[in-house]
């Protein structure tokens, strides 16, 4: 349904949807296209081609994990099944290359959801949008491959017993979905190391590895504009998180986190549901993008703003 602004309220924007039939095929062919893009990636970096189409293959592979992760986003959400349960079911593997918890990415985001725009508000991948826009924190933030070490100890306290949710309040059956998680983590890491042993060691190289150094940034990327240079002390979505209108690729490679407004307002409607309100939100929003490019422009002039600023108050306390 597309909402007529010059009628419609922003109430419009808050409108609860279910998962229909159709909005279920639409989701899990997007589940076969991931994979099948992903199989090419990975046969294409282990072919006897040339090198670049051995990267070409590294660079799918890595770009698929990173899409995973929007996809597992719609499955915490329960918004991709009418049945809950096939949520989980489609949710964990999607995490497992970048060893990303389906049950406890859930209890974060949907703690981040209730507590945007307070102090209370902590989103899963840990990067602070409310903190100034430098080239150092983008780099840092972009590189930020040491989550994959804290998911890696995080299997450690699992099996050890150790694990406990630092990040509020848990539900014993929630904590034990986590924990039995990241024990299945241990499965293809333990494999991986089978497989080097066996003198398997390319495979794991070209279709796990050196993928990840592209899907760890690219990560970054897809996640940014969220609520970056929004008004963070703000509880109102129309003022704290920011759509893009982006193109159809852009919609299909980010699930539809471009329309972020529109997902904040109604996080249980289904995404491909969400374009329907896109208008809505350009008439009442704050903090709207017509592109990616121009986004990342606007981040690009933030940055050198901030440099120009630090190294003037440098070199005034220098005088």
């Amino acid at each position: 349904m597309t909402s007529d602004a010059s009628t419609a309220s922003p109430k419009d924007l808050f409108r609860r949807a279910k998962v229909t039939a159709a909005d279920e095929r639409t989701f899990i062919f997007k589940l076969l296209i991931s994979y099948t893009i992903w199989a090419l990636g990975a046969a294409l970096s282990l072919s006897a081609w040339p090198w670049p189409l051995r990267v070409l293959g590294v660079v799918l592979t890595g770009a698929m994990y990173a899409h995973w992760l929007e996809l597992q986003h719609q499955c915490l959400h329960h918004s991709a099944f009418r049945r809950a349960r096939w949520h989980r079911i489609a949710g964990i593997p999607l995490g497992v290359p970048m060893l990303v918890s389906y049950s406890h990415y859930r209890v974060r985001h949907l703690q981040h959801h209730r507590y945007l725009g307070t102090d209370q508000d902590s989103e899963f991948f840990g990067f602070d949008s409310r903190q100034p826009v430098t080239w150092g924190a983008l780099a840092r933030e972009a590189l930020a491959f040491s989550r994959l070490g804290g998911a890696a100890m995080d299997i450690v306290r699992a099996w050890t017993g150790s694990w406990t949710y630092d990040t509020g309040q848990i539900a014993p059956a929630r904590k034990r979905e986590v924990v039995a998680e990241y024990k299945l983590f241990a499965l293809p890491i333990l494999a991986a190391v089978a497989l080097v042993a066996l003198g398997h060691g390319e495979l794991v190289l070209w279709v796990w590895l050196l993928p990840l150094l592209v899907a760890v940034p690219l990560h970054f990327l897809v996640e940014l504009p969220e609520h970056i240079m929004c008004d963070n002390t703000s509880t109102d979505v129309l003022r704290n998180t920011r759509s893009i209108t982006g193109s159809w690729f852009s919609t299909w490679y980010t699930n539809g986190n471009n329309l972020h407004i529109e997902h904040h307002a109604a996080m249980v409607v289904p995404i491909n549901q969400l374009r329907g309100r896109h208008d809505l939100t350009l008439t009442y929003a704050k903090h709207t993008s017509p592109s990616y490019p121009q986004f990342f422009r606007a981040i690009a002039r933030e940055a050198v703003a901030n440099g120009r600023a630090a190294r003037a108050q440098d070199g005034t306390r220098a005088e």
